[in-house]
């Protein structure tokens, strides 16, 4: 059986996206302190983190249940929204500034 080349495309699609640092540093919590507490090597946790590793399986249940969150809402295939969108529904506030000054040329009130 040949296998097929990987292309970029494929690279990205692979690539798991991550809230951990987010999560981590609202927790006042060290990489070196997670890693020991999911038994891991701290170095895993920054390369998690960046999106430079995909943790398996087990690893993700883990981080989960450490954190008290679903994995869905650590984890996903597709880029996050920032939280401040996500949970506010407000945009970028340099996008938000330039909205309003737009629409004060509009005689448009926010």
């Amino acid at each position: 059986m040949v296998r097929k080349a990987k292309s970029q495309n494929d690279e990205q699609d692979t690539k798991i996206h991550n809230r951990l640092k987010v999560l981590r540093v609202e927790r006042g919590v060290s990489r070196q302190e997670l890693a020991e507490a999911l038994g891991i090597n701290y170095q895993t946790v920054g390369y998690i983190e960046r999106g430079d590793y995909n943790p398996s399986l087990e690893l993700v249940f883990r981080i989960s249940e450490l954190f008290g969150l679903p994995i869905e809402a650590i984890f996903s295939r597709e880029p996050f929204r920032p939280l401040s969108e996500e949970i506010y529904g407000r945009q970028d506030t340099r996008m938000a500034a330039a909205d309003s000054v737009v629409g004060a040329q509009e005689g448009i009130r926010p």
